[in-house]
């Protein structure tokens, strides 16, 4: 209801000197005209409303997630969860294309001893998006191939070779391509012909379900086993909730994970397999360690035993989307591996961790990983 007039009262209102009533100006300002009246006030209500239940809907699943992640770093570690010996680190491309001589051999060496490593993965490519790869990409090989088997006996050396996939932008290699298949496998006797111990590949961005994918590993391993030289390859994250890969791929055109059957489906097509747990987006030691015992567990379920199963370490320190380095640290990781472990299969012998990558490590991340995992300072 409107406030009375003067006029509803009874009483003159003001006249002017002519005698006419003078202009009404505007009324004075009050609460609902700032706000379109009390209909404005109706929407302003609405609005924070619907804000605050859309930051609930979206926060409140993240919180729990993380509460149960953080749980998740929790618990004991069973006994004996150390390294089997059957460790892996990626090394850069320096290795082979002439930059390293001997003494960095021979230091490299004095690093890996009394550690658990047992295989080098030297970045030997990149891979041409046909499948091919240039000879001219590795032209030290042989000589740090000699000098490994040289100074470190027991320790292997494999062919690292990765290109980008045409699965999110238009350039990059295709393998429904069968003319490109053909030439990766071309490319891994010609890369075993020059004296790698093995071959592994890491080709991303890797869609889960990816048929053509599984279709070259068997190819691949054909070529592989009758060489007795391992395949190994470098696997995405598995789907922390299921079908999460699809609601990611949706949401931002980046799948990133894998479904848990299609890493159980790779794996089985392999003799080693190493994922990448890390760039994984969470903010505290707590949460990615809790990640990592979940990511652990998942992997182990569908991993069969004669695999090896290697979880990634992160050997390098970067702030960006996607990775917080205060956050990625090798303690935490090695921390969710032996939870993992200990949780799904303690006694699992072909298991390891794999250390990415050499060139950016630090002597913190490798008393860590020498304090934590192979349990010697």
């Amino acid at each position: 209801m409107d406030e009375p007039t003067a006029d509803a009262e009874g009483k003159d209102e003001p006249k002017a000197a002519d005698g006419e009533n003078p202009p009404q100006g505007p009324p004075a300002p009050d609460d609902e005209s700032r706000t379109g009246g009390a209909g404005g006030n109706k929407w302003l209500r609405r609005t924070r409303r619907t804000v605050l239940a859309a930051l609930l809907l979206i926060l409140l699943p993240t919180l729990t997630a993380e509460t149960a992640l953080y749980i998740n770093h929790t618990g004991d570690i069973a006994p004996g969860t150390h390294t089997r010996n059957r460790d892996a680190i990626w090394l850069g491309h320096a290795w082979v294309d002439g930059r390293k001589k001997d003494a960095d051999v021979t230091a490299l060496a004095r690093q890996l001893d009394t550690t658990g490593i047992r295989d080098l993965y030297v970045h030997a490519g990149p891979l041409e998006h046909d499948g091919t790869l240039p000879e001219s990409s590795y032209p030290r090989a042989r000589w740090f191939i000699d000098a490994v088997h040289e100074e470190m006996p027991g320790i292997r050396v494999q062919a690292w070779l990765g290109d980008v996939l045409a699965t999110e932008s238009p350039d990059g290699m295709r393998l429904e391509r069968p003319e490109t298949r053909a030439a990766v496998v071309g490319s891994t006797r010609q890369i075993l012909a020059a004296g790698f111990d093995g071959v592994h590949f890491d080709l991303e961005p890797l869609h889960s379900d990816d048929g053509d994918y599984l279709t070259l590993l068997d190819a691949l391993h054909r070529v592989t086993s009758a060489q007795n030289a391992p395949l190994s390859v470098a696997a995405h994250q598995i789907d922390p909730l299921p079908g999460f890969h699809s609601f990611w791929g949706t949401t931002t055109g980046h799948p990133k994970w894998w479904s848990q059957k299609f890493f159980g489906q790779v794996a089985r097509r392999v003799d080693q397999i190493a994922v990448m747990s890390y760039d994984t987006m969470q903010p505290l030691e707590s949460t990615y360690g809790g990640y990592v015992a979940q990511q652990t567990s998942l992997a182990l379920e569908v991993t069969p035993p004669t695999t090896d199963l290697l979880m990634g370490l992160p050997f390098f320190h970067e702030n960006r989307f996607g990775h917080w380095a205060h956050a990625e640290t090798v303690p935490a990781a090695v921390r969710g591996v032996r939870l993992g472990l200990s949780r799904t299969d303690a006694d699992r012998r072909n298991f390891g961790v794999a250390l990415y990558v050499d060139f950016a490590a630090t002597a913190d991340d490798w008393t860590a990983y020498r304090v934590a995992w192979v349990n010697k300072p």
